[in-house]
């Protein structure tokens, strides 16, 4: 009802306006006077204003968006509309005194054939929304279309401090039933788990990600919120019967699922389904058919050694040698410097090892600068500078293409970001930037401050530590800054520092 009384409302406000305006302006009520028509033209803007407005105002109170860009999306969709409405409205201005019955009937007519064409042509840009958005053989939400929400979810939780989370799930031992009873009957065991998701999952938005894995965008919740709300799917899942689900080693459909909450540390959707794939993997990992909360503390370990990864890292980085023997150089130490301050901070065991990890490959994106570049000694020129800055960028889609990698992209894309905001690519602040990418900055700035560059002097660690000091709280993080000092006065003797750092 109060929907009605708001339509009701606007309608009133709008035409009221348009009354007085028109009045206001010299119009005169009766046949349409062609030669003072700008009265007809103002009384026409206002209705629109007023009406835009009202809905704007709204879809604003409705889904909580930015005002502006609700009624930019508003008047993009209605103008064309409104422009037409007005015109015939005009039209009917004309016709009604001359021919009374016949412009009505003709007015009418038109109505009637504008409306059927755009009813038809809304049902056809329906049905291609829908194909471009939703999966045709589940009829839930795609894959691209999911992602394109969680931007939207990810962007609103950064303004307004919200909550949500992000659950994906594989079914159990698909391919054996695949095998079993062919791809028909995989196709429609995978509608019906669509469909029962779909079906059980209230005001939450599910796609199908890709084979049989999907996707579960939880808007407001929290990872123990999500957790019950999944784990209920799981176990109503469970006890719906298909046909040939006995096969299966649990004797029933199952799904396994992995649930990772927004934190303020989580800048980009890739972490977030990085991170909800790799708790999924872990619920199989313990046995298939549960649900496992991502947690940095109990994620199984990558098959491959610790010091094999090192080994691996050291191999990529000597081509910076035949390039640039100082980056070469420079990565060591930083990677130095990471493993000592990791006795220093409270990190857990995979944070200290993305961090170490993080700094050897910290400026892999180097490796497409020109050698000119980075060998240039003096002052480097705004476009070169510009130039040097993409080398994050670069790094990023060089880790982003060695998969076992992904989770060290922040440090490689965000270690020149800064606190304040004034840092590169995205110019990210305080805890937007994560925390490791907090440090690494700390690290890799000291080294580049104390060793000798072609463009810049080098300072003394005593200069440089004046200078951590000095910037903490606007380039630097100074909740690791006094951290980073004490470990250099506990781990180096300062007489022997040249020696040491070179």
């Amino acid at each position: 009802m109060w929907k009605y009384c708001f339509n009701f409302s606007s309608y009133s406000l709008s035409i009221t306006g348009a009354y007085y305006s028109f009045i206001a302006t010299g119009g005169v009520i009766g046949s349409l006077d062609t030669h003072h028509i700008y009265p007809y033209i103002l009384a026409l803007s206002v209705y629109f204003f007023i009406n835009v407005m009202a809905f704007g105002i709204y879809y604003f109170l409705a889904i909580q968006g930015n005002l502006f860009n609700v009624l930019k999306g508003i008047l993009k969709e209605t103008t064309a509309a409104y422009i037409i409405t007005l015109l015939f409205s005009l039209i009917l201005c004309i016709l009604l005194p001359v021919h009374l019955y016949f412009g009505l009937f003709l007015f009418l007519s038109i109505s009637v054939l504008l409306s059927i064409a755009f009813k038809q042509l809304f049902v056809l840009y329906q049905t291609a929304t829908d194909k471009a958005t939703h999966d045709q053989r589940t009829g839930l939400y795609n894959h691209g279309y999911i992602e394109e929400m969680l931007v939207e979810e990810l962007t609103h939780a950064k303004n307004y401090e919200s909550s949500f989370s992000l659950a994906m799930l594989d079914l159990d031992n698909f391919k054996t039933y695949n095998d079993k009873f062919g791809h028909m009957q995989g196709d429609k065991l995978l509608e019906f788990v669509g469909t029962f998701l779909k079906n059980e999952s209230n005001d939450c938005n599910v796609a199908r990600y890709g084979g049989e894995e999907f996707a579960i965008l939880l808007p407001g919740k929290t990872n123990q919120e999500a957790f019950s709300i999944i784990n209920a799917l799981r176990k109503k899942l469970n006890d719906s019967y298909f046909e040939g689900a006995e096969i299966f080693p649990h004797g029933c459909i199952s799904f396994s699922a992995g649930i990772i909450a927004y934190d303020r540390s989580i800048y980009d959707k890739s972490q977030l389904f990085d991170k909800a794939s790799q708790a999924m993997y872990y619920a199989k990992a313990q046995g298939k058919n549960m649900v496992h909360i991502y947690n940095e503390q109990s994620i199984v370990q990558k098959t491959i050694d610790f010091e094999k990864d090192i080994l691996e890292i050291e191999h990529q980085l000597k081509l910076f040698l035949s390039k640039d023997i100082y980056t070469f150089q420079h990565s060591k130490r930083v990677f130095s410097y990471a493993i000592d301050i990791c006795e220093f901070i409270p990190l857990s065991e995979s944070e200290k090892k993305t961090l170490v990890l993080g700094s050897l490959f910290h400026d892999i994106g180097k490796l497409e600068v020109p050698k000119i570049m980075l060998k240039k000694k003096g002052k480097l020129t705004a476009e070169e500078w510009d130039i040097i800055k993409n080398h994050v960028v670069w790094g990023r889609e060089i880790v982003a293409s060695i998969d076992k990698y992904k989770e060290l992209i922040p440090l490689v894309e965000l270690h020149h970001e800064r606190v304040d905001g004034k840092g590169y690519p995205y110019g990210l602040k305080g805890e937007e930037i994560p925390h490791l990418a907090r440090i690494l900055c700390i690290i890799d700035s000291f080294d580049a401050m104390t060793t000798e560059r072609p463009y810049q002097p080098t300072r003394t660690f005593d200069e440089a530590i004046l200078e951590l000091r000095s910037c903490a709280g606007k380039q630097f993080d100074e909740n690791y800054v006094e951290p980073f000092i004490q470990m250099l006065y506990s781990k180096y003797d300062f007489k022997l520092k040249h020696k040491i750092i070179n």
